[in-house]
């Protein structure tokens, strides 16, 4: 079942906020942020809004507590992963799946004309194709029963 509702729906449903950190901030803040926001990951944006990176649970887990350092003395810059990649509303629920599973990752940034517009994480995906899912079961139960005549 191939799933070709934009991103665009997602981000109606739930909002746009993006929660986000900048580089020089210290990996305990980011940390503390995301605990306190209940996120797994944080965008990294430089003062003019530029997406620089982006910092996740799993690159703390790697980068911080296996290296042996410390999250209060290392700023995010030093473990933030660089290569980001991002979507574009107009992408589809499928190619947003697609893209987690061939990167190995659980957040995408919605960048819509270089700005950032959104992030949706492999949660948000999974909620919306079980939700389209149930929807499309409904209807085919609703047009089994209503023909049928005791």
């Amino acid at each position: 079942m191939e799933f070709t509702d934009s991103v665009r729906a997602i981000l109606d449903e739930k909002g746009a906020n993006v929660h986000c950190i900048e580089p020089d901030q210290t990996v305990y803040e980011a940390i503390e942020r995301m605990s306190r926001l209940s996120v797994g990951a944080l965008v990294v944006l430089e003062e003019d809004k530029k997406i620089v990176g982006i910092l996740s649970e799993r690159d703390y887990a790697r980068k911080i507590i296996l290296a042996g350092r410390t999250s209060r003395e290392t700023l995010v810059r030093a473990i933030m992963t660089i290569n980001v990649i991002t979507a574009s509303p107009s992408d589809t629920v499928d190619t947003c799946m697609k893209i987690l599973n061939k990167y190995q990752i659980r957040h995408i940034p919605i960048v819509e004309e270089e700005k950032l517009v959104g992030i949706i994480s492999t949660s948000d995906l999974v909620r919306w194709i079980i939700s389209r899912q149930n929807e499309t079961i409904e209807q085919l139960e609703h047009y089994i029963t209503s023909g049928y005549v005791r």
